[in-house]
């Protein structure tokens, strides 16, 4: 004979596997639809970055092209390369002299840092997205503690923020308002790339200095946390945890942000990195196809201003939407259209694509899942 207590215990497990199990398919469905979303929206960012490359492509002769730089002499090439040494030396020293002002660490440490955050740049969307993946890096790569590895993370993203939004704009003023020689189009385009750069260094800055506050006030709320059904306990350790994480992170933060000896070096790194070298290697290219930029000096201001697009997550790393920016500011500035696009094509490939590519290297060696666990 059954007794009724055993039969009404298993029918309340029985409904309780039926639940769990309703519970899982319904979880699955809408995990499933969000993964099936976000292939259809990364397909359509790759077809937005081949039909930008087609309008980049479409104005150029390339048969003629390519014997015009099958006659560019050896001198303009070695120069060319040489350029590409400086920026890359450049690009490299950013990172040096951060990471020098918390820890002992050399040039080919902070060069595996910088080349791996650029190949995750072109992985995912937007710069940002590279850049939030920094403090695990630096972390793998200099064994700084982690509150510093943030903080040098977000002074880094802050300044150059800040250094392109300031660059952008004076490109604006000069090109846009003061000689009118940039079309109302795309001065629109690039003077919202250009506010979203002022606007975010502003943000990072003034959020990296208050990093304390906010952690006290989330340390605040370890007592309500605690009342969570489930999970409340964790949720208050957590909190309890962050007042002294982010007081560590805002002190490093304001001291790396206001030392001249790490601020200036780096501004110097960052200028050599995205407006010196960009613009001799352009100007270098455009001169041995027999073009050119006036005024000259001013050149590479004009290409940061017009790469300022790739801030916006329209496509992967900017892939493509950059040059068809690029070259649609450089055709409005008196540059032949034929000649503009080359001349864009050859500054990404050198300076945006090789980084990018050397950096999957180094990144193949960093497991970034292990290290979120391990953080975790």
């Amino acid at each position: 004979m059954t007794d009724d207590t055993d039969v009404g215990e298993a029918t309340e497990v029985g409904e309780g596997e039926n639940e769990s199990e309703d519970e899982s398919e319904g979880d699955a469905a809408p995990a499933f639809r969000r993964r099936i979303g976000g292939r259809v929206l990364s397909a359509l960012k790759w077809v937005v970055a081949l039909g930008a490359f087609w309008y980049v492509a479409r104005d150029v002769d390339w048969a003629a092209t390519a014997t015009n730089l099958g006659d560019v002499s050896a001198v303009v090439v070695l120069a060319i390369l040489g350029v590409t040494v400086v920026e890359f030396a450049s690009r490299f020293t950013m990172w040096y002299v951060l990471v020098n002002g918390v820890a002992e660490a050399s040039l080919a440490t902070t060069a595996r840092v910088d080349l791996v955050v650029k190949f995750v740049n072109h992985l995912i969307p937007s710069k940002a997205s590279g850049h939030s993946v920094a403090p695990l890096v630096l972390r793998h790569y200099t064994g700084v503690e982690w509150s510093d590895a943030v903080s040098l993370a977000g002074v880094n993203t802050g300044l150059y923020a800040a250094l392109y939004g300031v660059t952008a704009l004076a490109g604006v003023a000069y090109f846009g308002v003061v000689t009118g020689r940039l079309a109302s189009g795309w001065l629109l385009v690039v003077a919202l790339s250009t506010g979203v750069y002022v606007v975010a260094a502003a943000l990072v800055l003034l959020a990296g200095r208050r990093l304390d506050v906010a952690g006290r006030l989330v340390g605040r709320l370890e007592t309500v946390l605690g009342r969570v059904p489930r999970v409340g306990t964790r949720l208050a350790g957590v909190a309890s945890a962050l007042p002294s994480f982010t007081d560590e992170s805002a002190t490093v933060f304001r001291d790396l942000s206001s030392r001249p000896g790490v601020v200036v070096p780096y501004a110097l790194g960052w200028a050599g990195n995205l407006v010196v070298c960009p613009g001799l290697r352009v100007l270098l290219v455009l001169g041995a196809l027999g073009g050119g930029f006036s005024p000259e000096i001013l050149l590479g201001v004009a290409l940061v201003m017009a790469y300022s697009v790739t801030v916006l997550p329209l496509t992967p790393g900017g892939v493509g939407v950059a040059e068809a920016s690029a070259t649609a500011v450089l055709v409005g500035l008196g540059v032949a259209p034929d000649l503009a696009a080359v001349a864009v094509l050859v500054d990404r490939t050198l300076g945006v694509y090789l980084p990018a590519v050397l950096g999957w290297v180094p990144a193949t060696r960093v497991n970034l899942g292990e290290l979120v666990a391990t953080e975790q």
